[in-house]
């Protein structure tokens, strides 16, 4: 019998072969929920001495049922899917991997931006249709010398940084918890938010999801945009109203949106923003690159298991409860 239990509560991973490798000093066995319920975590977890978790829900009912668990590990960067204030109070640690993907959605949110604004998926569907007009797709502006507006500025907005600036698009950020030598460091304008949402041709979405920014871009944010203006989310789709958004392009409020994530996830068939040329959406795939996914694993795995033996995590949420 293994010295140690690590429970998963989902996964979407082809084979967990990498998080296995990254527990390889520890006498262990990985044992799958059979569904992502909390009855189903816990049928797997109750005993087990650290939890890996994907998307599942680790409730405040499920931190209550663990009995052994010292470390609770997401498979990504945002928590939000984890009472980490119930996991504080029973004094399991939670990390998470907050330098996974960075490249991948950087460049996902560049690339959504390059083919709005060029209106790459509209000019090829008209020539596959046989239509080889130039008319039907201008007019087409010029990027250099436009304003990119950045929500957010974490480790991803800040990698699109020098991406766009090869561009020449001049960057304004709206973040209010970076320090002033980080914006410094990255050659890029503060401004509040009001003046991002007035100023910017594009805006890229890269907050983390709280009660504060939920529906951050809704009907108040579209109608301060440039009509012109594109929106782009890679983050969080619970960030930008759906409805809202709906509203505004057909409202011509805004000139169009790129979006890797919405808030119900896959998008209804029945969603009103399919079938619009000024929309290019993508099924979550952002964070996707077969490295990307080797790191993800590796890190988090890592972090539990060191959780696990007695050793100092890198990357805690709450390290007020190590010691």
């Amino acid at each position: 019998m293994a010295e140690y239990k690590i429970a998963v509560a989902d996964s979407v991973f082809p084979s967990l072969d990498p998080a296995k490798a990254a527990l390889s000093d520890l006498d262990f066995e990985l044992v799958m929920a059979k569904e992502p319920t909390e009855d189903g975590i816990l049928e797997v977890a109750k005993d087990a001495d650290g939890l890996l978790v994907t998307y599942g829900q680790i409730t405040a009912n499920v931190i209550a049922g663990l009995d052994k668990c010292k470390a609770i590990g997401r498979f990504g960067i945002g928590v939000d899917n984890i009472d980490i204030d119930a996991a504080t109070k029973k004094g399991i640690a939670v990390t998470f991997v907050p330098d996974y993907c960075i490249d991948e959605v950087s460049d996902h949110s560049m690339a959504l931006l390059m083919a709005l604004a060029r209106k790459i998926p509209l000019s090829n569907s008209l020539v596959q249709n046989g239509r080889w007009e130039m008319p039907a797709v201008v007019p087409l502006n010029r990027l250099r010398g436009r304003k990119l507006g950045l929500a957010g500025f974490g480790k991803i907005p800040q990698a699109i940084v020098p991406k766009a600036k090869a561009f020449g698009l001049d960057v304004l950020i709206f973040d209010p918890y970076v320090p002033d030598v980080v914006v410094k460091q990255h050659g890029v304008t503060s401004v509040d938010f009001d003046t991002l949402l007035a100023e910017s041709d594009y805006i890229s979405v890269h907050a983390p999801l709280t009660p504060e920014t939920e529906n951050l871009f809704n009907t108040e944010a579209f109608a301060k945009m440039k009509n012109s203006a594109l929106i782009v989310n890679t983050a969080r789709g619970p960030l930008v109203s759906e409805p809202d958004l709906v509203a505004a392009l057909d409202a011509g409020e805004i000139g169009g949106a790129g979006l890797d994530v919405v808030p119900t996830e896959p998008l209804p068939s029945d969603s009103k923003l399919l079938g619009r040329d000024n929309v290019i959406i993508t099924p979550h795939t952002g964070f996707y690159s077969v490295e990307a996914l080797d790191d993800l694993q590796t890190k988090a795995a890592r972090d539990v298991g060191l959780i696990i033996k007695g050793d100092k995590p890198v990357y805690p949420i709450n390290p007020e409860v190590l010691g």
